[in-house]
């Protein structure tokens, strides 16, 4: 046997090996044969979803976990209207505390209209304080059964444009048409039946001809919740770091990932694999982004790079594994995202896809300052989280992640 066909041996095995154990660590649903396609922002994620719905003929699901009474959240629903008008069904699943600041009317309008909405986990109290805590954070659409849209926008005008300013948010979105499709349509009816007690084969399971092969992408689809016994998410993240031999890009708005996830990415590092981490300079939950700034200085020392992103709100969820390797979905790196929230990850293996993921991280560290150690350690931000103890700073840290949606709503009242 000759060496290179040894190698190509050894590093099948290998993928094997890797796979099974990401199979089990995740309990991944691999889909094959799915033509994907990259929505860089959100300017082009809604001009695709809604074209997409305005074709729609048999079934529209939604599950976001914001939809707002603005300008696009009633785009949408004027959409949705007229398709129902058009004898398509159409069902809608929001949460309830992410729609908070969202008018009752808005989704009586749309019930009226004809579409099945449902809240993901509302009151009474009378459950404790326990409904609070378990949200639904999946942004996801499919249309016909093998159509799908994922990413991390929500439905609202500031994830609607290009990234441009602080009112036009900086986010990822991508389309599935495929296999993919059909898992993402059996979470949405999982959910649905969880949160309403319907037989999902009661619900109309439209899957067309998804099982035809409609491009070259595998995609791996992560789920994650707190019906889980573990995370999912967590372990999709840390294997896939695990597995860099070359490179891993970052980009997501929200970084407290514990110490199990920064030491993956130090060790990494250590692996000669080049780490970038970009993260958003102007945060739209300000003491997140206190805390995210207090593992710099040794996130910098373990020789990975941070870059942050400038003149608007990074909310883009990705992860790039050596140009090949594409995570984009709804999880951010957090406490509530690997154990709180019912989250979805795409995870899509292929070359072509990967090279598009990379020229648009390329665009966005073009717009990041790169953080280096000594001007982090001279700004007052980096003097304070020096002088709070490792205790106290894990408080924080801690505080904000299981309840970041009480901080958000009374930070919104206050300011």
């Amino acid at each position: 046997m000759s060496l290179i066909r040894l190698r190509k041996k050894r590093n099948s095995s290998r993928a094997r090996r890797f796979f099974g154990r990401f199979r089990r660590s995740t309990e991944a649903t691999v889909t094959h044969g799915n033509l994907v396609k990259l929505l860089p922002n959100g300017g082009e994620f809604f001009s695709a979803l809604f074209a997409a719905l305005r074709s729609a003929r048999q079934s529209i699901n939604l599950e976001f976990y914001i939809i707002r009474d603005d300008a696009t959240g009633r785009e949408l629903a004027a959409i949705l209207a007229d398709a129902v008008r058009r004898g398509v069904r159409v069902s809608i699943i929001y949460d309830y505390i992410g729609c908070f600041d969202t008018p009752a009317s808005y989704f009586r309008n749309l019930e009226q209209a004809g579409v099945a909405c449902l809240p993901f986990n509302p009151p009474p109290f009378k459950r404790g304080l326990a409904w609070f805590d378990k949200r639904d954070h999946r942004k996801i659409a499919i249309i016909d059964g093998v159509n799908a849209f994922a990413g991390g926008l929500n439905v609202g005008s500031e994830y609607a444009g290009y990234g441009e300013d602080r009112k036009r948010w900086r986010d990822v979105g991508l389309s599935v048409k495929g296999s993919g499709a059909v898992e993402l349509q059996r979470l949405f009816f999982e959910t649905w039946q969880a949160e309403a007690g319907i037989d999902p084969d009661s619900l109309y399971l439209d899957s067309g001809n998804a099982s035809d092969r409609k491009g070259d992408a595998t995609i791996h689809i992560v789920s994650g919740g707190p019906h889980h016994n573990r995370s999912h998410i967590h372990n999709a993240f840390r294997l896939a770091i695990g597995r860099a031999r070359k490179c891993i890009t970052v980009a997501n708005p929200y970084f407290i990932p514990g110490p199990r996830v920064i030491r993956s990415l130090m060790r990494a590092a250590r692996r000669n694999v080049r780490v970038r981490l970009i993260l958003p300079a102007i945060n739209d939950v300000p003491l997140v982004g206190l805390v995210s700034r207090s593992s710099y200085a040794t996130l910098l020392k373990g020789g990975i790079e941070i870059y942050e992103r400038q003149e608007t709100v990074l909310h883009a969820k990705v992860m790039l594994i050596d140009s090949r390797w594409s995570i984009i979905g709804s999880a951010n790196l957090d406490h509530r995202s690997f154990h709180r929230n019912y989250e979805v990850n795409l995870i899509v293996d292929s070359q072509t896809f990967g090279a598009q993921v990379e020229e648009m991280l390329a665009r966005d560290l073009e717009m990041s300052r790169r953080i280096l150690l000594d001007e982090h350690e001279k700004t007052g931000v980096a003097r304070t989280v020096a002088g709070t103890s490792c205790r106290a700073d894990q408080l924080v840290s801690l505080i904000i992640t299981l309840i970041p949606d009480i901080y958000l709503i009374i930070y919104r009242w206050l300011f």
